[in-house]
């Protein structure tokens, strides 16, 4: 499946904290970010 780029503004403190918290656990940003999309949708892909 295709992979699309997109722009985010969120808050500096907020995403420093959640980059440390996701780099303890050996997680990726972005892939958290579509596990967040896809448990809204009630989806799986």
């Amino acid at each position: 499946m295709p992979s699309r780029n997109v722009t985010l503004s969120v808050d500096s403190d907020l995403y420093d904290k959640y980059k440390e918290h996701c780099k303890k656990k050996g997680l990726l940003i972005s892939r958290q970010f579509e596990i967040m999309m896809e448990e809204q949708l009630g989806v799986e892909i």
